[in-house]
């Protein structure tokens, strides 16, 4: 029997946190090697742990992966969250990498100098109304099913209702004309594995602060 998946990041949400939540969703318990200093940084440097000389790596199956996609691709297939075919395989992918491309901008926004925040914030806010959050909700709307993908829980979902956390989180009134989509976070919220990650004390991250952001300046000098 394998052992636990292994995390290896700093104690905040970054690129690693849909790798916990991907595996979360899929019921599978993991450890985390927080990487507190640069120090440890460099010991998995030096080991030949990183390929690309940098994280979030995972050790699974025997494996030291490196590179968030193939990470999420890895364990979706894994864990049968990926679709039955190549067709709806294209479109879980398309699906997330739309995900991806808001959560990236969402991600980078504690960054933001302060002068720049408002000016970012405003961006954030059109894109998340106009053009993301509208084309899901359309999908859900073109097939009246549960679920983006062939009626059945997928990695897009998982990552939809993620960045639907983190939209809330920045102004909860963004949600208001998506009803589909916020019928969608509830369902998937409600899956056992999924409402067990969302409760007090589980591996899921806090918003990032600028206490965070300071730790990882200090690992990842930045």
């Amino acid at each position: 029997m394998a052992g636990k998946p292994t995390l290896h990041y700093f104690n905040g949400r970054g690129r690693m946190e849909c790798i916990r939540w991907l595996l979360a969703a899929a019921g599978v318990e993991f450890e985390e090697k927080f990487i507190e200093k640069p120090e440890d940084l460099d010991k998995l440097k030096n080991d030949g742990s990183l390929m690309f000389q940098q994280v979030p790596m995972v050790e699974i199956d025997g494996m030291k992966l490196v590179q968030t996609r193939a990470i999420l691709n890895y364990i979706a297939t894994k864990y049968n969250l990926y679709g039955k075919d190549m067709k709806e395989r294209a479109l879980i992918d398309m699906y997330s990498e739309g995900v991806a491309d808001l959560g990236e901008m969402i991600m980078h926004f504690p960054l933001c100098p302060p002068a720049e925040k408002d000016a970012k914030l405003t961006l954030i806010r059109e894109k998340t109304t106009n053009r993301y959050l509208p084309a899901f909700e359309n999908v859900l709307k073109s097939h009246g099913q549960d679920y983006l993908v062939g009626n059945k829980l997928s990695r897009a979902d998982i990552h939809l209702v993620e960045l639907l956390y983190y939209v809330e989180e920045l102004d909860p009134s963004l949600l208001a004309n998506f009803p589909l989509l916020k019928a969608l976070k509830a369902r998937v919220s409600s899956l056992p594995a999924v409402k067990k990650f969302l409760q007090p004390g589980s591996q899921r991250k806090p918003p990032t602060d600028e206490k965070k952001i300071e730790e990882a300046r200090k690992v990842f000098k930045f």
